[in-house]
């Protein structure tokens, strides 16, 4: 082939994931000429390891308020013109079965492979051309202001390139910058990227009485804030009501994953361990019938481990709790109901299901996704907008490369007049 011979499409969509299939469908099926390019051999990685392999795909429950941006009123447009409902009747259309698990979470009942061949096939609907594994090298704007895409597979041009490259979270199954750099070349704004729902840790000597509970579950309250937050202040954070995970290095569980998008360095992480549970009068009450041990009077208010670890690294509570003051049992309650730690950091992108941060929504249009260099779009994870656990990160996906699609059409046509 003439090296300088390019192929010509009219959308270009870097990145196969949830965004980039959805988009490329979408803009396929509406009758434009879509070339969909990923470097992996094996599209979609992520959405095949989400929920356990069967796809939490959506939240039914899905709102604005679910969604961490420097710009919280962002996601706003595109999250109501593409509903949970509607990509749900998609998956109806296909008869893929799903079931809701927990709080409006969304699952496949088979596997999340039902997910990723359903894409595929509203790709081939839409007559897309797929390249991968493929990469693209280099982009950048010809004088008739198309965009030129230096790839493995040669030289492409393009009146409109979509970004749906994700964000660094995951890296073995092949997470990259690609999307930012891109963004930068482009003169686009960054929000400095950090791993979210990510397991967190603690010094090792600090973390030193825990280990021992390492793989214990339990129902906790959990919210994170400046260490000098006023009552007013924490009365306003947000508090998560989900399992929290003990591990050798730190905490995880669902709601550590939920904190862990929300907490910054240097700050604590405050633990209620006993959530619906009125530690300070059932201690109380206890002392005045039982000569029990406090650990195992307290055994039955907490799992048993939890007990016998708040309980050893107090010699003041290693007695029958008949002898001992109210005053340590109600320290001891207090403990339990906020225990307020301080994490050194977290399990980092290997380990972090998504990226918070990204591309600066200031510099996107939050109806088009279109950047300020016409033509480029940004989409899904690559963006600053970010889901709490539990599908909505998916929803953003369909959502905003929805969102994008459908500009995609509008912008053809006004080229097409041209």
């Amino acid at each position: 082939m003439n090296p300088t011979h390019a192929f010509n499409f009219d959308v270009v969509v870097i990145g196969a994931g949830a965004a980039g299939l959805f988009c490329a469908s979408q803009a396929g099926q509406h009758g434009l000429k879509v070339l969909l390019i990923d470097h992996s051999e094996k599209i979609a990685e992520k959405i095949r390891i989400s929920g356990g392999g069967r796809c939490n795909f959506t939240n039914r429950d899905a709102t604005p308020a679910q969604f961490l941006s420097e710009n919280p009123h962002f996601c706003r447009s595109a999250l109501s013109r593409y509903t949970p409902q509607d990509f749900i009747e998609l998956l109806q259309r296909y008869n893929i079965p799903f079931h809701e698990k927990h709080k409006g979470q969304l699952f496949c009942d088979r596997s999340a492979e039902d997910v990723i061949n359903m894409l595929v096939a509203e790709c081939d609907a839409g007559s897309v051309t797929r390249w991968q594994p493929c990469s693209v090298k280099d982009v950048t704007v010809e004088a008739d202001e198309n965009y030129r895409l230096q790839t493995d597979r040669g030289p492409v041009s393009a009146g409109q390139v979509v970004i749906a490259t994700g964000g660094l979270s995951i890296p073995k199954i092949g997470a990259t910058d690609f999307g930012y750099r891109l963004a930068r070349q482009f003169g686009l704004r960054l929000v400095e990227p950090r791993p979210a729902l990510v397991p967190l840790t603690f010094d090792g000597e600090d973390w030193a009485p825990f280990a021992q509970l390492a793989g214990l579950a339990l129902p906790v309250l959990v919210e994170t804030g400046a260490a000098d937050a006023t009552p007013k202040q924490r009365k306003k954070a947000t508090v998560f009501s989900e399992d929290l995970l003990f591990t050798h290095r730190g905490l995880s569980g669902p709601a550590v994953l939920q904190v862990s998008s929300f907490w910054q360095e240097g700050q604590p992480v405050r633990v209620n361990l006993a959530p619906g549970t009125d530690l300070p009068n059932l201690l109380l009450q206890a002392k005045a019938r039982s000569k029990k041990l406090i650990a195992n009077e307290l055994a039955s208010l907490v799992p048993s481990r939890l007990a016998d670890a708040w309980v050893s690294a107090d010699p003041a509570l290693q007695r029958p709790i008949s002898d001992a003051t109210d005053k340590a049992l109600q320290g001891l309650a207090q403990r339990l109901a906020d225990w307020q730690l301080v994490p050194n950091g977290t399990e980092g992108y290997k380990k972090a299901e998504v990226t918070v941060g990204g591309v600066d929504t200031r510099d996107l249009s939050s109806q088009t996704m279109e950047s300020k260099q016409p033509g480029l779009y940004f989409i899904g994870e690559v963006v600053d907008v970010t889901g709490w656990l539990g599908g909505y990160n998916f929803q953003w996906a369909w959502a905003s490369a929805y969102a994008c699609a459908q500009a995609l059409l509008v912008r053809q046509a006004t080229l097409a007049d041209n």
